[in-house]
C-alpha cells in the first residue's frame, strides 16, 4: 500500500504494509544508510532516527506510525540545523557530524549514526549538558569499540558550537 512520509524534509510516497519497520523502509525504499540494523529489539540505538525532534528506534517503529510526522536521519542533521539555526551547516555538516570528527571518535563507525541522532535529540532540548546529562542520555546506546570517552567530548564540542551559534 502507498504511504506518505516525511524524511529529512523530503516527502516520499513509499510502498510498504503498515507493519513493515521504519528502518526497512528508509534503507530498502529510499536508500537512506545512515540508521543501521543492530540488533532489531530496540535495545543497542544502532537504529535511531529523530521522529518529530525525539530519538525513536526504528527498527520497531512500524512505518504507519510516522505517518504525519518528520522524520529525520543522520543524512538529515545538516537541514536540521540550519533550519533550527538559520545558519548555513559548515562543510556540509551538523555540530555533532563535525565535532564527532574532529574528536575522532569512530573506531568501527557502525554505532555512531545512533549516537549522533541520540546527541540531536539532547542537544535540542538541553543545550549545555553536564558529563552526567549526558552519559545518562547516551546510556542506551552501545559501542561496542569503547568510544565513551571520545563522545562525551564531541557532544560537549557539539554543546559548545550550537550555543555560540545562538
Amino acid at each position: 500500500m502507498a504511504r506518505k512520509i516525511v524524511v529529512n524534509g523530503k516527502s516520499h510516497t513509499v510502498e510498504a504494509s503498515a507493519t513493515t519497520p521504519l528502518l526497512y523502509v528508509l534503507h530498502n525504499e529510499l536508500g537512506l544508510h545512515g540508521p543501521r540494523f543492530g540488533c532489531g529489539l530496540a535495545q543497542c540505538g544502532a537504529c535511531s532516527v529523530l521522529v518529530n525532534g525525539k530519538e525513536t528506534r526504528s527498527c520497531v517503529t512500524p512505518v504507519s506510525m510516522v505517518a504525519g510526522k518528520t522524520v529525520t536521519t543522520l543524512e538529515g542533521l545538516p537541514k536540521l540545523w540550519e533550519k533550527e539555526s538559520g545558519k548555513k551547516a559548515a562543510d556540509g555538516l551538523h555540530p555533532i557530524q563535525q565535532a564527532w570528527i574532529d574528536q575522532q571518535v569512530p573506531q568501527c563507525g557502525y554505532c555512531q549514526s545512533g549516537m549522533m541522532i541520540q546527541a540531536a535529540d539532547l542537544l535540542a532540548t538541553n543545550k549545555n549538558p553536564s558529563d552526567a546529562q549526558i552519559k545518562s542520555a547516551m546510556n542506551g546506546h552501545l559501542c561496542r569499540c569503547g568510544t565513551y570517552p571520545r563522545i562525551l567530548k564531541a557532544v560537549k564540542q557539539a554543546s559548545t558550537t550550537i550555543r555560540g551559534a545562538e
